[in-house]
């Protein structure tokens, strides 16, 4: 990018680019959410980003990089001195928060000011990573969807669907940014988080003043530090310390099912039954194949509290008593253990979910195929529909000139390319940079909706 502007051709006065997640064949992903934009303008592109300062870092860490002069210093300081550091680029995106099918434009970029048509794809490297946030969201909505679809089966209802699937993955990523996106990502679609920094990120940028909860909750090392032999005594302190309020222990230290029968299941089992379904205790196995083992746990609590049969026909452990899955958890390992619940004659309802990797950091780029394409350029006031076809790989082929999402007469959202449609109307609702003011992008937190 840093080179680029020497590359265009002569008299060039505007680029126009998009974001799309293309269409794969095969992909388990037939729409996507869109969310993430909002961050990364506040915390990188608005306002005056280009300094006198950074011109001049800029300068001499590119001299050593190319070890050649290539860096456009005087592009860059006409910004300044034009702008006020501000960028004369204009975006147009989706709402956050729609879910739209795969193949179909998110957003698109163009510069303002026909001198800086090269900033159009300078800004590209840090847009893409728009890949992340639109993916964590996307698997986050799988996960809702497949909770929600067993959920109804077996109750009647998906209530309390948005606090099914805990966010376990902040310790799995790979930065603390990381952690922020994909942590707020996953909050579009659920309630129930561990990762802080994802809370935070919705605060500061979405102006959301808590946008996800949990519980207390037991780790090993809160176990094992009262020994082998008094594991028994760690599992009442966790519920001596929280009377009131739901409480999870991971209960697999040494023998995942002599806890359940012996210690919850006999030493304890008063203490527990003494609890309510607001003070629930959640007990959760942590290792051994996910679904065997949890069939062998909840058989175990059911012969030791008993169980009750729900209006469509399924069990349920007393209301006091619920398992949290954590360990292994996928999409694919999730449709597993809930359609084995189902054969085995257990609702969904007993059974809440974590995920950490498989959520947050078991994902990249290609997931959703994510690109960022030119599609349009003006030369000589004569505008050009532009694309990328190739005979290597066609699926890899971009779209034409300036696009409009509009929905056709069924109601479905589709990109009209070559300048066909209204942008004006029912084009993408665009920020525009040199005006642009803090409270412009009337933050808000968005909820997926779903249909089931």
């Amino acid at each position: 990018m840093i080179t680029h502007y020497k590359q265009y051709p002569p008299n060039v006065s505007k680029i126009y680019s998009y974001f799309e997640c293309r269409c794969k064949k095969g992909s388990p992903f037939n729409e996507v959410v869109f969310f993430g934009l909002q961050y990364l303008l506040k915390k990188y592109l608005t306002g005056a980003v280009v300094t006198e300062e950074k011109i001049q870092q800029a300068k001499v860490f590119y001299q050593m990089h190319f070890r050649q002069t290539v860096f456009d210093e005087d592009g860059w300081r006409k910004i300044l001195e034009k702008y006020d550091g501000r960028l004369p680029i204009r975006i147009k995106a989706v709402p956050e928060g729609r879910v739209v099918p795969r193949g179909n434009v998110l957003f698109t970029v163009e510069n303002t000011d026909p001198e800086f048509f090269w900033l159009t794809n300078y800004v590209e490297t840090m847009l893409v990573q728009m890949w992340y946030p639109i993916t964590v969201a996307t698997v986050s909505r799988e996960f809702k969807k497949i909770l929600a679809k067993h959920l109804r089966a077996s109750s009647g209802s998906i209530e309390g669907l948005d606090t099914r699937l805990h966010d376990f993955g902040y310790r799995g990523v790979s930065s603390q940014e990381s952690a922020a996106l994909g942590g707020a990502a996953h909050l579009v679609n659920f309630c129930s988080t561990d990762t802080v920094a994802g809370l935070l990120m919705a605060q500061r940028y979405y102006s959301c003043p808590m946008a996800g909860f949990s519980i207390p909750a037991a780790e090993h090392s809160t176990i094992i530090s009262w020994g082998r032999s008094r594991e028994k005594e760690a599992f009442e302190q966790m519920l001596e310390q929280f009377p009131t309020s739901p409480v999870s222990v991971v209960s697999d230290s040494y023998d995942i099912f002599k806890a359940c029968k012996h210690i919850w299941g006999d030493k304890l089992k008063d203490r527990v039954m003494e609890r309510s379904e607001d003070s629930c205790l959640v007990i959760r196995p942590d290792s051994g194949d996910p679904t065997e083992t949890l069939l062998q746990v909840i058989q175990i609590l059911e012969e030791c509290f008993g169980s009750s049969v729900n209006s469509m026909g399924y069990k349920l452990l007393p209301s006091y008593l619920r398992i949290i899955q954590g360990d292994g958890i996928d999409l694919g390992s999730i449709e597993q253990i809930l359609q084995k619940l189902r054969d085995e004659g257990w609702s969904s309802e007993n059974v809440f979910f974590g995920c950490g990797s498989a959520l947050l950091q078991k994902i990249n780029r290609d997931t959703l195929n994510c690109a960022f394409k030119c599609s349009y350029v003006e030369n000589n006031g004569q505008g050009m529909d532009v694309y990328k076809l190739p005979m290597t790989d066609p699926s890899k082929g971009s779209k034409k000139g300036q696009l409009t999402l509009s929905r056709n007469s069924d109601g479905l959202l589709e990109t009209l390319e070559k300048g066909v449609g209204k942008p004006e109307e029912v084009g993408l609702p665009h920020f525009l940079f040199p005006s642009l003011q803090t409270n412009t992008l009337k933050p808000k937190w968005f909820q997926v909706t779903l249909k089931v």
